[in-house]
């Protein structure tokens, strides 16, 4: 009897780790990912594929979950961060603090 229960706590066990798994590195990356938080010298750090993710991730928190259905405010959003911190003198300055209104009203 305490074999089929220890077994069957086992098999709910690895059926979760396996639901964990399959939720991708995705997933994974944005729960960690600092979002606006990140500091230019993170920022610059990643990989383009990770600086894409932080950006969706910074767009997310500051206006909502459909600011990332346009691929183009991502891609502007990409560039604006990229060139503020390639001319930003403080590695430590976030994400956060680029100047993106001309990406989504005209200034």
């Amino acid at each position: 009897m305490m074999t089929m229960r220890r077994n069957a706590v086992v098999a709910v066990l690895a059926a979760g780790a396996l639901a964990l798994l399959g939720t991708g590195c995705d997933q994974v990356e944005k729960a960690v990912n600092k979002g606006g938080d990140t500091p230019c010298s993170e920022y610059t750090a990643q990989s383009p594929d990770d600086r894409r993710t932080t950006v969706v991730k910074f767009l997310e928190q500051e206006r909502g979950d459909n600011a990332t259905s346009d691929p183009n405010t991502v891609d502007l959003s990409v560039a604006a961060i990229d060139l503020m911190c390639g001319a930003q003198a403080n590695p430590d300055t976030p994400i956060r603090e680029a100047d993106l209104t001309g990406v989504f009203v005209p200034k």
